[in-house]
């Protein structure tokens, strides 16, 4: 597999001053780019959860790259593109205005925050010019409604520094301190935490600037406390194949065993405590010492006493037994992660990415299910798919990237949920995303559909990025 680290143009992609970052002893010449995508929400309160589309990359009255996000509404009969809304810095109620390279859409995160009933949505534009520089970057919450998301403001953040906003993830599982919205920037990270308003207001913003340089963020309870545990992840390091993997940054340090690029959370094991599951799609830097062939996912169970910094993840590759395929070199296995339960177990799943993962064609992409199990080793039953599985639409192409982003969610109520899968490399990186209905026992490729950019009203011929670009920009 090749190594591919190309980025389209059309997004802010430019060099970056990353040596001078509080002295971080960083490798590549970019930021990690915004890694997670929103899972579905009921925006509209009609009991169906709705899709997020974002697209970095569009082209908004005439500004190159300012970036937009489509919701499509869900309903009994599942997405379709005639139900959609367009969001933009341009659109009345949302704070700010399209300029060229803004990324609006970068990241994408969705909760109640206010618990009002309707799921919110917090947007990131991470190359955003404001007062406090360029490329300082900015998140918007787009507050929920009957009539869907018709309001914004702006969670501020409190140093001058660049790429606010590179990842997001939210959570609102009670009042107060248990709904957060964590932010990933090049200074740190940001916690905002409710009580939450449609005004702005919140209970408490706090900024970690001890641990720079973050690229990819998390929530997730892993103790079973009540209170969010938050997860950041470094970009990555000169002496690791990904960045360095911190639970409640400062205290007690970063994980000793492990690293990566991404990650996500969920109760694989079913023991009511939540795992911490990341993606490290580099090829190792030290043999047999860090990082996999191909990449790896590692995963680390929860417990009463939460995640300890010595604490060692389970390895997973695409040579753990019953996982399909073979480890080769430049698959990027752990690209793209999402952890939920498909089949109804009880038990959340491991989603996987791996974008340049050659199907019959260099980088078409894979993406692969590993199912949750109460005890013995992960692995058995995984499945896969692949533009060339039989009812997916399209075939697979060089450099598609199916398995940049993926995002699980059901759409049409009826218990099953639907599997999303973007390819920001379709059709000259204007992208596209594929939904695959829910079945008994998961997802399945019979009757999935596809989205392009055209379909959803973005004419450009490039670069819309539509389901965003995931780690394109690094790996």
């Amino acid at each position: 597999m090749r190594n591919r680290r190309h980025v389209p143009g059309g997004w802010r992609t430019g060099a970056f001053l990353v040596a001078a970052v509080m002295g971080a002893p960083l490798l590549s010449a970019v930021p990690a780019a915004a890694v997670h995508g929103a899972v579905p929400g009921d925006f509209n309160g009609d009991g169906y959860r709705d899709a997020v589309l974002p697209a970095p990359g569009a082209n908004v009255a005439g500004k190159h790259g300012a970036g937009a996000v489509v919701v499509l509404y869900g309903a009994k009969s599942g997405l379709s593109t005639s139900r959609r809304a367009t969001v933009t810095q341009n659109t009345a109620g949302v704070p700010g205005t399209a300029e060229s390279n803004d990324g609006f859409g970068a990241a994408t995160a969705t909760a109640d925050l206010n618990r009002d009933g309707y799921a919110d949505l917090v947007v990131s534009a991470p190359y955003e010019d404001t007062t406090r520089g360029k490329d300082a970057g900015t998140v918007t919450v787009l507050w929920g409604s009957k009539q869907g998301l018709t309001s914004g403001t702006d969670l501020p953040a409190t140093t001058p520094d660049h790429y606010y906003g590179l990842d997001l993830a939210a959570i609102g599982t009670g009042p107060g301190v248990r709904t957060e919205v964590l932010v990933a920037g090049y200074y740190g990270t940001m916690r905002f935490r409710g009580p939450f308003t449609r005004g702005g207001t919140y209970g408490s913003a706090d900024e970690n600037s001890d641990t720079p340089s973050i690229g990819s963020v998390a929530l997730g309870d892993f103790s079973h406390s009540g209170i969010p545990d938050d997860v950041a992840l470094t970009v990555r390091l000169s002496d690791l194949s990904g960045g360095e993997v911190y639970v409640n940054p400062v205290i007690g340090g970063a994980q000793q065993t492990g690293n990566g690029l991404i990650a996500a959370t969920g109760d694989v094991n079913g023991d009511g405590y939540d795992d911490l599951v990341v993606g490290d799609p580099d090829e190792p830097e030290h043999a047999g010492v860090d990082g996999a062939p191909g990449g790896r996912v590692l995963l680390w169970y929860g417990s009463a006493h939460g995640i300890a910094t010595d604490a060692k993840p389970v390895q997973l590759t695409q040579d753990t037994p019953g996982v399909p395929g073979a480890s080769e070199k430049g698959d990027h296995f752990g690209g793209a992660l999402a952890v939920a339960d498909l089949n109804r177990d009880g038990l959340a799943d491991i989603v996987v990415g791996a974008p340049a993962e050659d199907t019959g064609r260099p980088d078409a992409g894979q993406v692969t299910v590993i199912p949750g199990r109460r005890t013995g080793a992960l692995g058995g039953g995984a499945y896969a798919f692949t533009q060339n599985t039989a009812g997916i639409p399209g075939a697979d192409e060089t450099d598609d990237s199916f398995g940049t982003t993926v995002a699980v969610g059901d759409i049409n109520k009826d218990g099953k949920p639907e599997l999303l899968v973007s390819a920001a490399g379709e059709n000259d990186f204007t992208g596209a995303v594929w939904v695959l209905p829910g079945g008994t026992n998961g997802p399945t490729a019979k009757g999935s559909s596809v989205i392009t950019a055209p379909s959803v009203g973005f004419p450009q011929r490039d670069s819309t990025l539509l389901g965003g670009n995931g780690l394109l920009g690094v790996i």
